[in-house]
């Protein structure tokens, strides 16, 4: 069984490439954030010929969260069950949309969509970038993990099959980043996120790709600008954190470096693990 997570930055700008990425790597499930639509809106169709049903959880042009799935999809849970999430809103002014999304907590997003695929019970998730360290933006970031981990303990056991997969926008250790000292001082690097990340791993979590991959220099972002690709500066923000059983079924773990080139590339490339039945 493989499973993948990729932020495809616009499913609808994405989704050539996400079919032929589905052709050629064939994921069993496939945990897509940033897709950017509403759910009315989602290419239930093109999955559909690919042999995929489509899961979807967004709010229209930002954020937005989805599986897709050739092994089943049931016991969906959106938003950690805490209700309907934000419509986009209409355009303002700068300042207005400024003030608009200030005042926006981790439950009007659509940041999580989870449900059991072929017995395990997987989780796509699109934590907040938080912007800048002493900003309310940043204190809805620490605030939204926060709630992760509350889901998990209240809902939850680290008994269960469970792989959590997504844009977690933050890289757990220094050598998850291409120079620690270019990213001082900024968020994705601090020490409340990194804390937040080891709150998980301590309720029962594993860094899935780290089992395999414990060489530095592994990344999974890179900035469309400066040529930031190809001079090998990036950052490991995506990751599949995995409970123990599912931990001791796994593989192999890779980043399709090769999905981040040719034309209209996301800014992430995707990765995946492989389990044993």
């Amino acid at each position: 069984m493989r499973i993948a997570t990729w932020n495809v930055n616009s499913l609808k700008a994405r989704m050539d490439r996400v079919t032929e990425w589905l052709t050629l790597r064939g994921p069993d499930v496939l945990l897509m954030q940033e897709t950017k639509l509403a759910d009315e809106a989602a290419p239930e169709m093109p999955f559909g010929m690919a042999g995929y049903q489509l899961l979807h959880h967004g709010e229209g042009r930002w954020n937005g969260v989805a599986i897709a799935s050739r092994v089943g999809l049931e016991d969906v849970v959106t938003n950690f069950g805490d209700g309907p999430v934000r419509r986009s809103p209409a355009p303002a002014g700068v300042a207005e949309a400024v003030e608009a999304e200030a005042s926006i907590t981790p439950s009007d997003e659509a940041r999580m969509v989870s449900a059991v695929c072929g017995g395990i019970r997987v989780v796509s998730v699109y934590a907040p970038t938080g912007r800048a360290l002493d900003t309310p933006f940043y204190e809805a970031k620490l605030a939204w993990f926060d709630r992760l981990l509350r889901w998990l303990q209240e809902t939850r056991s680290p008994e269960e099959a469970i792989v959590i997969g997504g844009d977690y926008n933050v890289a757990p250790e220094d050598a998850d980043v291409w120079d620690m000292a270019f990213f001082a001082g900024s968020t994705h690097v601090s020490a409340p996120e990194r804390a937040e990340l080891a709150a998980l791993r301590d309720w029962g979590l594993v860094d899935a790709y780290r089992l395999h991959h414990p060489e530095p220099g592994r990344f999974s972002w890179w900035d469309y600008r400066a040529g930031d690709f190809h001079n090998g500066r990036g950052m490991r923000i995506d990751h599949l954190y995995v409970t123990r059983s599912v931990a001791e079924r796994c593989t192999g773990a890779e980043i399709d470096r090769d999905a981040r080139k040719g034309k209209l590339p996301s800014d992430h490339a995707p990765m995946w693990i492989d389990l044993t039945d």
